[in-house]
């Protein structure tokens, strides 16, 4: 019986256990569920893209914990008081993901609010002398004037760019300390108070940013323009393979994602002049000094992004069937021409963004830009003897022609490309293109500087040649 019992408990425990699962999923609906499941998938994909973003919260989370420290101790806390949440309110405003971002707030921010705290106070001086009656009169025409005056400055583009942040600061501190000064007998303290802890809090943002994993926005631009120029040069160099239906060793290449690469550089004029911005602010750190020139890689975007339109117009003619023309001989010479100009293109785009990376001149540059010209001068004779000698309808080469057009086009912007990386390795003082090169010229001056006696392996008598100077 004991036995029995006993067995009977056990059947009983495991339907309880069972029956809560249910109860769960009753009360919690599969939707929801799968809802928290994507959004952990979805949080666990940004930290793996790019791991500065969990170390960047955990920068302000530390941040915030030390300035919260002036209401924590009572010292601290009596020296401010309550003026003492302006320091956590700073880092919460100016902390940033980049030392250019953050170190730019918080100078806006701290030049921001002393100027409008001058000023403030100044005002509410001049209107105290303006009698009880017409004090708040003298105060309602200086906000006016202020918050006028300063908001039609903000329209310039400049001021928006690097000082909108400050601009809007300087607004709100003057109005707070002139307009609170009506009610307040000390609103010097008020104002010097509140001065200090938006100081104290704009160096803790900065002092952590730049001291725990720094993140600077420049080193961002100096790459991105690099990469942008990178997957032009591989779409370009895997191009004329794919107009032509050409596979390497017999196998087609199942990896496109080259030829998609390029679309990243179509839209990034705002992101790179939001990141020159951002660079202008930081101390120079590495090779990137204090007054890089920043104008050259915006400069190299924009071309990068011409460049970038007319390979997307080169993609469209991708999956293009149009029959071709023209005899076996002079297509098989087309055909070299165009995969010429596309592979040294490409090459030459490569080099550049590796100049662009390694900081370091690129000595063969030149040369894969000569050798896309030579290629775009013989195929315009081609075209020219397929025209007149062949007798070939003009409409039957159109598309043809078009793409030789797009070509050559690149062609030119890769040459302006070239000539605007060579003004950013002047100003940013690039390395020389290899040692090796300076090895060989220093060897041919030493042959002219005295006497060059070669070790022969013959047993023959030994010839001593001696050259003067």
């Amino acid at each position: 019986m004991e036995v029995a019992s006993g067995s009977h408990n056990n059947e009983s425990a495991e339907p309880s256990s069972s029956h809560v699962l249910g109860w769960m999923k009753a009360i919690v609906p599969h939707r929801i569920i799968n809802k928290i499941a994507e959004k952990a998938k979805e949080a666990k994909k940004l930290g793996i893209d790019d791991p500065r973003r969990i170390i960047h919260s955990f920068k302000v989370g530390l941040a915030i914990t030390l300035v919260s420290l002036f209401y924590y101790f009572k010292p601290l806390y009596e020296g401010f008081g309550v003026s003492a949440m302006w320091a956590v309110l700073t880092v919460v405003v100016v902390f940033e993901f980049s030392v250019g971002a953050t170190l730019g707030k918080g100078l806006n921010r701290v030049c921001a609010t002393l100027l409008g705290g001058l000023l403030g106070v100044g005002a509410h001086w001049l209107a105290c002398y303006s009698g009880k009656n017409g004090e708040p009169v003298v105060i309602a025409v200086f906000v006016f004037i202020v918050a006028a005056t300063v908001t039609f400055v903000r329209f310039f583009p400049k001021m928006k760019a690097r000082y909108d942040y400050g601009l809007m600061v300087f607004i709100l501190t003057f109005c707070l300390v002139s307009v609170s000064g009506y009610r307040e007998d000390e609103v010097i303290r008020m104002a010097h108070e509140r001065v200090v802890t938006i100081a104290i809090g704009s160096c803790t943002s900065l002092l952590v940013c730049i001291l725990i994993c720094p993140v600077w926005i420049g080193e961002d631009l100096h790459n991105h323009v690099a990469d942008n120029l990178e997957k032009l040069g591989k779409f370009l160099e895997g191009f004329g393979g794919e107009y032509f239906k050409i596979s390497n060793d017999g196998q087609s290449n199942t990896d496109k994602s080259f030829l998609q690469g390029y679309k990243s550089a179509l839209n990034t004029k705002n992101s790179e002049e939001n990141m020159a911005n951002l660079a202008r602010w930081e101390p120079g750190h590495g090779r990137l000094k204090f007054r890089h020139p920043w104008k050259l890689y915006l400069k190299a975007g924009t071309l990068t992004r011409d460049c970038a339109y007319k390979i997307e117009a080169l993609s469209s003619h991708l999956n293009s069937d149009y029959p071709t023309p023209w005899p076996e001989e002079i297509q098989s010479k087309i055909q070299e021409s165009y995969t010429m100009i596309s592979s040294e293109t490409g090459k030459a785009l490569k080099e550049l963004a590796s100049a662009i990376k390694t900081m370091a001149r690129s000595s063969s540059v030149n040369t894969h830009i000569a050798n896309s010209k030579a290629a775009a001068e013989t195929l315009k004779s081609l075209f020219k003897i397929s025209v007149l000698e062949e007798d070939t309808d003009l409409l039957e080469i159109v598309p043809a022609a078009t793409v030789a057009s797009l070509l050559m086009d690149v062609v030119t912007c890769t040459e302006k490309i070239a000539a605007c990386v060579n003004d950013l390795a002047s100003q940013a003082s690039f390395n020389s293109p290899n040692n090796n090169n300076n090895l060989i010229r220093g060897n041919s001056r030493l042959l002219h500087r005295g006497s060059v006696q070669p070790i022969s392996g013959n047993e023959g008598p030994h010839h001593v040649i001696t050259i003067g100077e």
